[in-house]
């Protein structure tokens, strides 16, 4: 009698232990793993990223700039999962031509339907569709741009940089113009061009600056 009732208080005992929820404790350690693993969403500051412009033509080039106007960027552990940014497309700059009427006939030229079109498309966008890391800061980005509603695939080299609060990145973007209607002067759709020919690819320097 002695050893059965042994038995069913040590059979007690253990289903208690075995049932007993997790301490506080544990959950905490817990969610702690699943804060570190977890994916951390850093919201793009406009007023600290910028994008520069550059194209170039037969007898020279042009620079200027172009305002972010927002986007986010995703990470885990620190490394880069995802992300996009929006562009203003109406706050194009043109900063090698100093004379202001050359200037801003060339800003005004850029806007109309000759190239971007600003009245009728005036927000591009790029979202990254994959972010390779490749040693380093270094990661091969490849994603979905759009300009003047068209959208095409694009891929290029990033440098993304991070600290406890903060992810930055910066790449250059090698545009083909023509893949986005704009076709103004480009030899490969208009004959006898000579010294006006504008080459099909500009670049586009872009630097994100973002916060948890």
């Amino acid at each position: 009698m002695k050893n059965l009732t042994f038995s069913a208080l040590t059979l007690f005992t253990f289903a208690i232990f075995a049932f007993t929820p997790a301490t506080d404790k544990g959950k905490e350690k817990d969610k702690g793993k699943t804060q570190i693993n977890a994916v951390i969403s850093y919201k793009v500051d406009p007023k600290k990223s910028n994008i520069v412009w550059t194209g170039k033509k037969v007898t020279g080039e042009h620079q200027g700039t172009i305002a972010v106007s927002n986007g986010t960027l995703s990470a885990k552990d620190k490394t880069l999962t995802g992300g996009s940014f929006e562009f203003d497309v109406n706050s194009i700059t043109v900063t090698d031509i100093k004379d202001q009427a050359q200037n801003a006939k060339l800003v005004g030229h850029l806007k109309n339907d000759d190239f971007f079109a600003a009245a009728k498309y005036p927000k591009a966008n790029f979202i990254i569709t994959s972010a390779t890391p490749k040693g380093g800061n270094n990661y091969d980005i490849k994603g979905k741009l759009t300009i003047k509603g068209i959208t095409n695939e694009v891929a290029f080299p990033a440098i993304v940089t991070s600290d406890a609060n903060n992810l930055t990145a910066k790449a250059k973007i090698t545009v083909d113009r023509t893949k986005y209607d704009i076709k103004f002067h480009s030899a490969n759709f208009f004959e006898n061009l000579g010294d006006k020919a504008i080459a099909d690819n500009f670049d586009l320097d872009v630097t994100l600056v973002s916060a948890k």
